[in-house]
């Protein structure tokens, strides 16, 4: 369950703190007070693209912190699977920092990936969106929402059959490659001579590149060593008229100066010393550049050498690896199209035995879609009796294509019938958006059984709907939050009744600038709340009774369904 939701300089919230409580959480507020901002700033937090724009006027940052608690084993165990932090209670605190250079996201004070806490978000938390309900038109969301509704959620199913669709297409586009004439044969296997010829002439053994490397920097250390030595043997040594040959002609200067004037004789034997010690430091250069540690004719080859397999790797693939792997893949290529006919042929037989093996799986997947479809049908339509489809029939119908896909072969389509003597028809040519809504309501409430997710939020659900169905609705709701926790943004006081609590969002100026608060409402507040959206513009108190009277029946649906489920 989400704990708690704290939002500090996004667009036009300062400061905003809310505690949520376990069953219906409702939002409600003027339009364009801000309460969609609130929902933005949770989907920011669990990694929708953030922009520094986003910001508050004038903050240098922005920051979303998400606090849940987890009690489920399962997710615990997921979560841990996923190598992300959790605390020893089951608290898993979200984070997001938003600059203007960059965002960061962490959970637990680890710093994640956008990617890593969309996995985790999808165990924690189901956000939908104002318009989601559109997207029920498509044809591939309704088999995503069928599939997602089969035991266990085809996952495993659905992998297998993207494998096989992969490698059925794979070899269908190595046949098609394979269709040309004489002319193009004769170039492509010249090519592929000579590729293979190019390879093979610079006989690369595996690994040879990292022992080639590491040669290469000993031998440069080395030859840099020699050049400093053969420098400092040219400054000292006599030979190259260095120090040594001035240095030997001064000692016999000062020696025979030490001769007429005591005073020099010390010295000149300091001078003498010296001479000894630079003589013994140059035998020394010499019998170490006399050794030959450093071979330039071998450190010339294994740089050519390097420069040999650097270039394949460039050309063919980007490592030695790679350009091995490319020439046994080009010398199969090049046998192939030395005798096409037999390629043709048994590239053939690999496509038909790939295609059996998509038949199969694809089979597999229809038939785990249909036996579906059919108690999918029985719940959905009970669901939708219960938010005031007088009559109406549901059905999620299954064809199969001729062409093959990742997801096999099925198509699905919501039909639907919503009037006595209406013929089932294509969800997309029927409902309005007010029946999408609760046909979304529907699914939701259905899947709401099936996974672990606790948390579901619901951005204007309510969209189109009004009048007895909203009180239809607003019950649907209190059920679904009997086990479950609820966050709604919601105009209609129907529903808004039902809170198990209520925070009003509103506009405020505050030191010449406008701020989106968001506050938790008492019991007197939350009855003017519910009259203000029942369309009184004046709290009078005929309003506020009939507000009264809202959430006095909405407290009597909730006891209701404890009642029932206790019998259950």
């Amino acid at each position: 369950m989400l704990d708690s939701i704290t939002v500090k300089n996004l667009a036009l919230i300062k400061q905003a703190e809310i505690e949520l409580c376990d069953g219906l959480n409702i939002l409600s507020g003027e339009t364009g007070a801000g309460k969609s901002i609130l929902i933005g700033s949770v989907n920011l937090c669990l990694g929708a693209k953030a922009d520094k724009s986003m910001i508050r006027e004038g903050a240098e940052y922005a920051l979303i912190e998400l606090v849940f608690h987890v009690d489920n084993e399962n997710i615990i165990s997921a979560i841990r699977d996923m190598e992300l932090p959790i605390e020893e209670d089951g608290t898993v605190i979200i984070s997001r920092r938003i600059s203007a250079n960059r965002s960061s996201i962490k959970v637990c004070g680890e710093n994640v990936t956008a990617k890593q806490v969309k996995e985790l978000a999808a165990l924690l938390i189901d956000v939908h969106g104002q318009h989601e309900h559109q997207s029920l038109l498509h044809s591939s969301r309704q088999r995503e929402l069928l599939d997602a509704y089969c035991p266990g959620g085809l996952k495993d199913e659905l992998e297998k059959t993207a494998a096989a669709y992969a490698e059925y297409k794979r070899l269908c586009e190595r046949l098609e490659s394979l269709d040309m004439d004489e002319a193009k044969r004769a170039r492509e296997t010249e090519l592929a001579e000579y590729e293979i010829n190019e390879i093979e002439e610079a006989g690369i053994r595996p690994g040879e590149e990292e022992e080639l490397e590491d040669a290469f920097r000993r031998m440069k250390g080395a030859r840099d060593s020699f050049e400093g030595l053969s420098k400092v043997r040219e400054l000292l040594d006599e030979d190259y008229e260095g120090v040594l040959e001035g240095l030997g002609r001064a000692v016999h200067e000062l020696n025979a100066a030490a001769g007429l004037n005591e005073d020099l004789a010390e010295d000149a034997g300091a001078l003498s010393t010296a001479e000894d010690t630079i003589r013994g430091v140059l035998r020394d250069v010499r019998d170490i550049l006399d050794d030959g540690a450093f071979d330039p004719q071998r450190f010339d080859e294994v740089e050519g050498r390097l420069d040999t397999i650097r270039r394949l790797s460039a050309r063919y693939g980007g490592s030695e690896a790679a350009v091995l792997e490319y020439l046994e893949k080009r010398r199969d290529e090049l046998q192939e199209l030395k005798d096409l006919d037999a390629t043709r042929k048994k590239i053939g037989a690999e496509i038909e035995a790939a295609r059996k093996k998509l038949d199969t799986q694809c089979d597999k997947l229809h038939k785990a879609r249909v036996k579906a479809a059919a108690a999918l049908k029985d719940e959905i339509t009970g669901v939708l009796m219960d938010l005031n489809f007088l009559k109406v029939e549901f059905e999620a119908e299954i064809k199969q294509r001729q062409e093959y896909g990742p997801f096999g072969r099925d198509e699905v389509e919501f039909m639907i019938s919503l009037n006595p003597g209406e013929k089932l028809k294509p969800l997309k040519e029927v409902a309005s958006g007010g029946e999408l809504s609760r046909i979304m309501l529907a699914l939701k409430s259905v899947f709401a059984a099936k996974d672990d997710i606790e948390t579901l939020i619901f951005d204007e659900i309510d969209s189109g709907i009004s009048g007895k169905t909203a009180w239809m609705v607003s019950g649907k709701m209190g059920t679904l939050a009997a086990g479950r926790q609820l966050i709604c943004i919601t105009h209609l006081p129907q529903i808004a009744a039902m809170a198990d609590k209520h925070f009003c969002i509103e506009k405020e100026e505050v030191d010449g600038k406008t701020e989106t608060c968001i506050r938790p409402l008492d019991k007197e507040q939350e009855e003017a709340e519910l009259a203000r959206m029942l369309g009184g513009g004046e709290l009078t108190e005929a309003v506020l009774g009939n507000a009264r009277e809202l959430k006095s029946r909405a407290a009597q649906s909730k006891q209701d369904n404890k009642n029932f489920a206790k019998k259950a």
